[in-house]
């Protein structure tokens, strides 16, 4: 059996951390992700589709039966006048380059250097599936300067 470590023992160390992290809410950027970095301290990011915002289903009064909104209509911290505005251009900017705005917010998400990683939801398995293709895209430099460039419109709205 192992000898469990004490506290203030300096060989005992975080290896992770578990932060939401996406388009709407990039403030692990802002002095955690230098730490992270540093002593190699992954995140676990969670909630990379802003509880689902970032698909676009819930623009122009989007409400589908069975979505998270729907089962919790006390959850509106992306869903305010900027959240909103925000997610409106980012679905703008994936469908431009003929993304699916889902893998482009998950694929943001993955291509972070402190990423361990990305804790998807799906309550469906072609959103399972959508959500696994990401994993495969790599955006391209124009793409992530149109997402830092939309960031610097309107950051971080749903922190």
């Amino acid at each position: 059996m192992e000898h469990l470590t004490k506290a203030g023992d300096r060989s005992a160390r975080a290896v992770s951390v578990q932060n939401p992290y996406n388009l709407l809410n990039r403030t692990f950027e802002v002095g955690l992700a230098e730490m992270a970095i540093h002593e190699d301290v992954g995140l676990l990011g969670y909630s990379p589709l802003g509880f689902g915002a970032l698909t676009g289903k819930y623009l122009n009064g989007g409400l589908p039966d069975g979505s998270r909104l729907k089962l919790f209509p006390d959850f509106k911290r992306h869903f305010k006048p900027r959240g909103i505005e925000a997610t409106q251009r980012y679905v703008e900017l994936a469908h431009k380059h003929d993304l699916d705005p889902t893998v482009m917010a998950l694929a943001f998400v993955n291509s972070r250097p402190f990423l361990m990683s990305n804790i998807i939801g799906a309550t469906t398995l072609e959103q399972l599936m959508t959500n696994l293709s990401s994993e495969d895209v790599v955006l391209s430099d124009e793409i992530l300067t149109e997402i830092d460039a939309i960031h610097a419109d309107i950051p971080n709205p749903a922190p």
